[in-house]
């Protein structure tokens, strides 16, 4: 397997990472620890999780299990702060006081004395300047309980003011960024991953599989199968990302990947991890079945016959499910009638 570099620090992270989101609800402590156990036996040495996963709890998770298997060094963890976890009103946000709490939280939860990569897990809002933001994520790293900073769901536009602002200062730069990104909703592709490859950026793509729609298990909008998140996720910014046209080529995608002696899942997530500028996606595993299933995908490569085969299911920069809908600077929307309709 074929490790790949960290944009331009000199890190190198496997070609998939363990995301956690499940850990703690509904995947309990011991399966996540199996999981985790298994990722990294199976190569994968980058283990990503957030404050806001179950209110601590995958974090908690994640930390417990590093320090029982004795592995925390094995591994690039990476996580999350900005949501919101507490009432009162600096319980959330990008401000200092916020970002420097939530930060010595995290580390404690995790039981570790450095964060290898700390991400906003969204963009300041606008009342928040960046340099605010940045100077504490600066002062993080001059301590030494944060190695690197990222960014998540960013603007194109945001991460390049954040980029000038810390070369103006010469502070510590994004080293990655964390936007939602698979054959469903390609946008980052516009602007986001062309000024990743500009500046060195690593590009760690979320959702990668579509929220299981292009594992083919919907075949139909309102109908979920047991166990997926359609099912268990009630909020409806979550069921407003299955369309009917994003199930359409989820569709086609299981199809493409039965003549390729693959599952669609499988497909898919060789699809996001070989395009340009991606540097690992990190995939979300409920079960250690669906760890297995993905673990391959890592020793392969997508054809390059096959890259037209996806352009004409989706073009590039366009989108057929709205992955960005929880973000309020995204301020398109997506159609869910056919092209021709449009």
């Amino acid at each position: 397997m074929e490790y790949r570099l960290f944009g331009r620090t000199g890190v190198l992270v496997s070609p998939l990472g363990l995301g956690t989101m499940n850990f703690g609800d509904p995947t309990s402590a011991e399966d996540s620890k199996t999981i985790i156990e298994r990722a990294i036996a199976g190569g994968i040495n980058f283990i990503d999780t957030a404050d806001k996963y179950q209110n601590g709890e995958s974090e908690r998770i994640v930390g417990q299990a590093l320090k029982d298997l004795g592995w925390r060094k094995q591994v690039f963890l990476a996580t999350k702060g900005f949501n919101r976890m507490g009432d009162g009103p600096n319980d959330a946000g990008a401000s200092r006081l916020h970002i420097l709490r939530a930060c010595e939280d995290s580390l404690r939860r995790l039981q570790t004395e450095t964060i290898d990569l700390y991400q906003l897990h969204r963009p300041p809002p606008a009342h928040i300047p960046q340099d605010e933001t940045l100077r504490a994520l600066e002062d993080l790293v001059r301590s030494g309980k944060v190695l690197y900073v990222g960014s998540s769901t960013f603007p194109a536009w945001m991460l390049m003011e954040g980029l000038a602002i810390s070369e103006h200062y010469g502070w510590a730069r994004y080293a990655s960024e964390q936007p939602p990104y698979n054959l469903l909703d390609r946008r980052a592709e516009n602007e986001l991953i062309p000024v990743c490859q500009k500046y060195g950026l690593a590009v760690l793509p979320w959702s990668p599989l579509g929220m299981g729609i292009l594992a083919g298990r919907y075949t139909q909008p309102g109908q979920f199968p047991g166990g997926s998140r359609g099912e268990s996720w009630q909020n409806p910014i979550f069921r407003r990302r299955i369309t009917r046209r994003g199930i359409a080529v989820g569709q086609q995608v299981a199809s493409m990947a039965a003549e390729r002696g693959l599952t669609p899942s499988q497909l898919a997530l060789l699809w996001v991890k070989d395009q340009p500028g991606v540097t690992t996606p990190i995939i979300g595993p409920r079960t250690l079945a669906h760890l297995e299933d993905a673990l391959p995908v890592m020793e392969m490569s997508l054809a390059p016959a096959d890259r037209p085969l996806f352009d004409a299911l989706v073009h590039p920069g366009n989108a057929v499910a709205d992955f960005y809908n929880s973000n309020d600077w995204m301020k398109a929307r997506i159609s869910d009638q056919p092209e021709e309709a449009v």
